[in-house]
């Protein structure tokens, strides 16, 4: 599944090459991926077995699904855009494998026309994949790229159009971070989304952009305006482009984006414009 147009306002469009996920932590309960992965499960787009049923609450089973047919789909995109990479599942899951990461990062980096940004739970398996890359991706990518198109290309790394970021919704956490500064990555970041508890302290050395979000959807847990400011007044006094993309609760429209009588917009250097336009 890819979209053209995506609804999630730090983005362009999605691409998700894999489904289906696991939980890693309570971040993970109120999942807008697995609930809506559930309604597509058994209908042949992708989805199936992804998910089940347990008591009444939708889980995921673990099951990751690789799709070789969409690894092509951004080289078919003319305009340049932003793209979420795997809305719908984590790039850097177990399941996974090494051989179709290669693919993946293979495609991303050819399609430099694009950034595409990389949102993981996971990013001890993130830092593990871009260090074992720093000596083999010009092999590694040329063979994958190779395999998908049948064609090559030249590469450099870390890819300046790959932002490579972690989820962290609380103080339990945040060792995320210290994975992710150590990444080699044109572009970190932090999606703080669902915000479940106060973050006073956020080491943001080597940090290129923060998004903040309350949690959406029925069952959404409380954010409180505190914690978002005291995150936007870190990300002021370190330099660092602070995003406030929604408060959520069951009608996130209606709540809104709105912090201290503004809406915070602020991307790292480089991002397209047309994502605001």
């Amino acid at each position: 599944m890819a979209n053209d147009s995506s609804g999630i306002e730090w983005t362009d469009a999605t691409w998700n090459p894999t489904t289906g996920c696991s939980r890693v932590s309570t971040g993970c309960d109120n999942c807008y991926a697995m609930r809506l992965a559930r309604r597509f499960d058994g209908m042949g787009t992708g989805y199936d077995g992804t998910t089940r049923r347990t008591n009444g609450e939708t889980d995921w089973t673990g099951v990751v699904h690789q799709h070789e047919d969409r690894l092509q789909q951004p080289l078919r995109w003319q305009k340049s855009r932003l793209v979420f990479v795997d809305s719908m599942s984590d790039l850097f899951h177990p399941r996974v494998t090494s051989s179709f990461l290669d693919k993946v990062f293979a495609v991303m980096a050819a399609a430099d026309r694009h950034i595409f940004q990389i949102l993981t739970k996971r990013p001890d398996r993130m830092e593990e994949y871009m260090k074992a890359m720093e000596g083999l991706f010009e092999e590694r990518w040329a063979t994958a790229l190779k395999e998908v198109t049948g064609e090559t290309a030249d590469f450099q790394f870390p890819p300046e159009n790959i932002w490579l970021g972690t989820s962290v919704e609380n103080q339990e956490v945040t060792d995320r971070i210290s994975y992710l500064r150590e990444i080699p990555a044109s572009v970190r970041f932090l999606s703080l989304e669902p915000l479940l508890g106060p973050l006073p302290n956020l080491n943001l050395d080597s940090i290129d952009w923060v998004i903040v979000g309350g949690e959406s959807g029925n069952g959404a847990r409380d954010v409180k305006e505190e914690w978002v400011i005291e995150i936007k007044d870190q990300c002021t006094e370190a330099g660092v482009p602070f995003f406030f993309k929604q408060w959520g609760g069951v009608n996130k429209k209606e709540n809104g984006r709105d912090l201290q009588g503004q809406q915070w917009d602020e991307m790292p250097d480089g991002a397209p414009s047309q994502v605001f336009a």
